[in-house]
C-alpha cells in the first residue's frame, strides 16, 4: 500500500505545514494556504477563537453510483450554537453558493446552520440559509463573534426537515462530484484514476 505521500494529485505540494486552528501538520498546497489565511482572519481579524471552529468537516454522499465527499472548511459555533459555515474554492464563487447553503442544511443530523460563507480567499459572499438569500459581499462582511450574538436573534438554528434532506445531500453530490479526469485520462503520470 503506498504511504499518502506517494499518492499523485492534482495539486502542487509543497511539502507540509501546521494547521493554523488544529496545530496538526498537513499538505501544503496552494488551496490550503488560502485556507489557513482564512482561519488567521477568523481569528485574528473578526474575534473568533481556535475553539469556536472545527476545520475540515466531511458530507459523504453516494448517489448515480457517485461517491461524492465534500468538506466544509470550517464550521462555526457561538457558545456551542451552530453559527455558520465557511466553504473555499477557487475562482468564481457564485456557483458554489447553491452547495454551501445544501452544507449547512445537512451538516448537523438535526440542525440547519443558520450562515454559509463561500469564499475564493479574495471575495466572500454570505448566505442565510433558511431561505438561500445573499445577505453580504466581501472579507469585510464576514461576520465577527461581536456580531454573533444579534445575527443570531435573526438567523437561528432550527431543525431541518428530514423529507428535505435527502435533496439537499443530492445537490451537495452533484456540485462536488470530481470530474477533472471523468472519461479520459489523468494527465498526472501514474495517478490511480488515469
Amino acid at each position: 500500500m503506498k504511504d499518502k505521500k506517494d499518492i499523485p494529485t492534482h495539486h502542487l505540494i509543497y511539502g507540509t505545514l501546521k494547521d493554523f486552528i488544529t496545530g496538526d501538520e498537513i499538505l501544503d498546497t496552494d488551496d490550503e494556504r488560502f485556507r489557513q489565511a482564512i482561519a488567521r482572519l477568523l481569528v485574528e481579524k473578526k474575534g473568533w477563537s481556535r475553539h469556536d471552529i472545527t476545520p475540515r468537516k466531511k458530507i459523504e454522499t453516494l448517489f448515480a453510483g457517485n461517491f461524492v465527499v465534500s468538506t466544509i472548511d470550517f464550521f462555526v459555533q457561538y457558545e456551542g450554537t451552530p453559527f455558520m459555515i465557511v466553504r473555499y474554492g477557487p475562482g468564481s464563487i457564485v456557483t458554489r453558493e447553491r452547495p454551501a447553503i445544501a452544507a449547512a442544511r445537512v451538516l448537523l443530523p438535526d440542525t440547519r446552520i443558520p450562515l454559509a460563507v463561500v469564499t475564493n480567499g479574495q471575495d466572500a459572499v454570505i448566505l442565510e440559509t433558511q431561505r438561500g438569500k445573499k445577505i453580504g459581499e466581501g472579507l469585510e462582511a464576514i461576520p465577527e463573534k461581536s456580531e454573533a450574538k444579534e445575527l443570531l436573534s435573526t438567523y437561528w438554528p432550527e431543525p431541518f426537515p428530514e423529507e428535505k434532506r435527502e435533496r439537499e445531500l443530492r445537490i451537495l453530490n452533484a456540485y462536488d462530484v470530481e470530474v477533472c479526469c471523468a472519461g479520459a485520462p489523468c494527465p498526472l503520470p501514474g495517478a490511480p484514476e488515469g
